[in-house]
């Protein structure tokens, strides 16, 4: 079952236990257990969330692999500068 879970997050990223069980055909106290287990190796990070979807409340853990850092956000980096800028004297 630990390669099925690592096999899904790898494919579909971050993802709430309930999406995963339901995703998977697992019971969700069985994926809650196999989750823990791979949380206490390291190999997935899981935190807490609360969400509100149509104004109910739905509370879970969010699941994502561990060796999978979020992609980089696009565009300028601050404390870039541009070569213009400080060829041109602006200080």
């Amino acid at each position: 079952m630990t390669e099925t879970i690592v096999a899904f997050l790898r494919a579909n990223a971050e993802q709430l236990d309930v999406d995963m069980a339901e995703a998977l055909n697992i019971p969700l106290d069985e994926l809650r257990q196999e989750v823990a287990r791979l949380a206490a190796s390291g190999d997935v990070i899981c935190c807490r969330v609360t969400r509100f979807i149509d104004g109910r409340k739905i509370e879970g853990i969010s699941c994502r692999l561990s060796c999978d850092p979020p992609t980089p956000a696009r565009g300028r980096k601050p404390g870039v500068k541009k070569e213009e800028d400080t060829e041109a004297g602006l200080f």
